[in-house]
């Protein structure tokens, strides 16, 4: 039995472009290999685009199915520990933490008596993948429902053994307990080990008048080998008689080999050089050997992308598709423009963005008895089981990915390059290999928040309403597109152009760019009206959670005294997965250079599971904020990035990041959702009108520095 699909990923936006374009590698496959997988009784599917097919899959479940047995998601051993499975994967985000809580308060045990099997793809049920806030909204009630069955299910084994009523049987610190006649029994006592072959059926989990675990305070699970060095990242591990792998990367992007000379490399001792089509790689027996080994590799490559990055906006405009339907239109744009008696138009525009986590792409492959287990730090661990079972053909179910807590990802690591790049290897060397991308392959060969051109018009009445409203991104994505504001003629569109760089996620995918133009226009309207930006958005604002949040921060920063004296102030508000966001920032701009003096974020996804988890979420996410409102770009030229070492992609440092005061809005009754991306989405239209505050110049293009001539601290 399963229940309705909860992570479907065919229900999410559709800015995911990286899913969309195809494998990273088609490797070709000679003969006598292709006879032999044949013979083995493979059958692949092939579609009209020639590309095969895999079902994803995993334990007790298929794509979109979700298992509705207990011992699918929740375990008791003899000593009544609790293992808890789920195909979500730790990023860095402390969800290993609040998925925790979560079951400890249901199976009333400590923290500590809980553990965690994520993201494996042969013992966890299928999951589409760690993106999108999904997994305190939908995970986390999934494993409490999972918890409460089990629960349910022990007080039942108990009452049974004591020919009692469940409804006088109580589980408490890990114990069944019947009060009346002073009996009680371990969870371990009771399972013997066994599973718990029980359905989890419409069991009810606890309500948030009942978390005691949860919603309050809980330090990182496992921090302490996190911050002594003792996790092993995909970066530090090895297997035995681990190889080292190295790729020689194309010319430019979508170039195609011509030819190559691989003799130096081939001679150097313990090196082996694997060409499979356009893809080359060598293996060795360590990092350094590898690296210079790939090095020695002479590749001659033709074709490929050559568009300069300067002609980057007109690109976008030119090859926009503009036949697709407006994601959103109400009332009479021309009846609105009737109405107008002051229009304005303007047009923003936001550069590529690298992700830069902190743990470059990695991944280790080893094959044994015609299947490959993989270990490699992704956000889909079943999508990436696909894309190896696809480009290696061999079947979905000889495939297995491991995914070890990771150093980051921000919607980066959806897919498999890295992994396909070490199977592919350790295939050849028949030894397990290790493929670890450089920081400089990483801002080079990984995909790139898109960018974007978006114009914006609108227009007001003599009594300062919003009479119309248009929104038309090129390329950036659809994401947050839709205004929160009253407006009773809109049309909104998102339009697909081609995009000269690889694309895809990136957090809050493109809610930032979307809000970075709603919210800039907004502060030019409430300037054009003459009246102050919080109260115009108010007069335009039907939501009271939104309003909320944007009073707060407007309280926090001090909005109702402001004056010109001391920072600029400047403040936005947004909606993006379930979460409320009012951000607001104090700044100054002297002699050239903008410095951030402050930064206060009121925050609303519902419940908090975890408040200091929270608070790292808000405060992570507007630091990322930073580098994308203020100086972050990919640049390139010809096909290849320039901008590809931390010497040339100007991220965050520690002097750019001001006081952050975060202010939790908790409304009564409301349900957890994730707050992973919701708080970056308005500070750079709150930058921005701080910086006009401070300069009367207008900040129209992320990054704004580089746009108005101006320095970051």
């Amino acid at each position: 039995m399963s229940t309705k699909p909860f992570d479907d990923v065919d229900a999410l936006e559709p800015d995911r472009f990286e899913l969309a374009q195809g494998p990273a590698y088609r490797f070709d496959l000679e003969r006598r290999e292709w006879l032999k997988l044949l013979g083995g009784g493979l059958i692949v599917g092939v579609l009209a685009d020639g590309s095969a097919v895999a079902q994803e899959s995993g334990r007790r479940g298929r794509s979109g199915d979700v298992p509705d047995e207990i011992d699918a998601w929740v375990r008791v051993d003899e000593q009544g520990r609790v293992s808890v499975f789920t195909g979500k994967a730790e990023l860095g985000q402390n969800i290993r933490t609040s998925l925790t809580q979560a079951i400890a308060d249901e199976l009333r045990v400590a923290p500590t008596d809980v553990t965690m099997v994520m993201a494996d793809t042969a013992l966890t049920p299928y999951d589409a993948g760690t993106f999108g806030s999904r997994t305190t909204p939908y995970m986390a009630p999934q494993l409490r429902r999972a918890a409460a069955a089990a629960r349910q299910a022990l007080i039942e084994l108990a009452a049974t053994r004591w020919s009692v009523d469940a409804s006088t049987v109580e589980a408490v610190n890990g114990t069944v307990r019947h009060a009346a006649t002073n009996r009680s029994a371990s969870y371990g006592d009771l399972t013997k080990g066994e599973r718990l072959a029980h359905v989890i059926g419409d069991a009810t989990p606890l309500p948030r008048s009942a978390w005691h675990i949860a919603g309050a305070r809980l330090n990182k699970v496992d921090g302490r080998a996190f911050v002594t060095g003792q996790h092993q990242y995909t970066w530090d591990m090895t297997r035995p008689g681990m190889l080292h792998g190295a790729i020689v990367r194309p010319s430019a992007f979508n170039a195609v080999l011509a030819s190559m000379d691989s003799a130096a490399a081939a001679a150097m001792p313990g090196v082996r050089v694997v060409r499979d089509g356009d893809f080359v790689g060598v293996t060795a027996p360590d990092e350094t050997t590898a690296r210079r080994a790939a090095s020695e590799v002479r590749a001659e490559w033709s074709g490929g992308d050559r568009i300069a990055g300067s002609d980057l906006f007109e690109y976008l405009r030119e090859t926009a598709e503009r036949d697709g339907e407006p994601a959103f239109t109400s009332g009479s744009i021309d009846e609105g423009r009737r109405l107008a008696a002051r229009t304005l138009e303007a047009t923003y525009t936001v550069a590529y963005i690298a992700h830069v986590p902190l743990e470059p792409r990695a991944a280790i492959a080893e094959w044994a008895d015609g299947g490959v287990t993989v270990w490699t730090g992704t956000q889909r661990p079943f999508g990436v089981r696909s894309e190896l079972a696809e480009a290696l053909r061999v079947p979905v179910e000889r495939v297995r990915v491991i995914v070890p807590d990771t150093g980051a990802a921000y919607g980066g690591k959806h897919t498999g390059e890295t992994a396909i790049e070490a199977a592919r290897l350790a295939r050849a060397a028949g030894r397990p290999v290790k493929v670890a991308w450089t920081r400089e392959e990483e801002l080079t060969w990984a995909y790139f928040r898109p960018a974007g051109v978006i114009d914006v018009k609108s227009g007001l009445a003599n009594d300062g309403r919003l009479t119309f409203w248009t929104h038309d991104n090129y390329n950036s994505g659809g994401a947050g597109i839709k205004t929160p504001y009253d407006i009773a003629h809109q049309r909104i569109a998102f339009v697909r152009s081609q995009s000269p760089l690889r694309q895809g996620s990136y957090r809050a995918l493109a809610a930032t760019a979307n809000n970075f133009a709603r919210e800039s226009q907004m502060n030019e309207l409430a300037d054009l009206a003459g009246v102050d930006a919080v109260e115009f958005r108010l007069r335009h604002l039907t939501d009271p959670r939104l309003k909320a949040v944007l009073e707060a921060a407007a309280d926090k920063i001090g909005w109702s005294r402001k004056s010109h004296a001391g920072p600029a102030l400047g403040i936005a508000c947004g909606f993006e997965k379930a979460g409320y966001v009012g951000t607001a920032v104090a700044l100054t701009v002297d002699r050239g250079t903008v410095v951030l003096d402050r930064i206060v974020c009121a925050f609303d996804c519902g419940a908090a599971v975890n408040p200091d988890g929270l608070r790292n979420q808000i405060e992570g996410a507007l630091v990322q904020g930073i580098g994308g409102a203020l100086f972050e770009a990919v640049e390139f030229d010809a096909g290849r990035v320039t901008t590809n070492r931390l010497a040339k992609y100007r991220v965050p440092r520690f002097a750019d990041v001001p006081p952050i005061e975060t202010v939790i809005v908790e409304p009564p009754g409301a349900p957890s959702v994730g707050a992973g991306e919701a708080p970056i989405i308005a500070l750079a239209p709150a930058i921005a009108a701080g910086i006009f505050e401070a300069t009367g110049r207008r900040a129209r293009s992320l990054p704004m520095m580089p746009a108005l001539g101006v320095k970051s601290a």
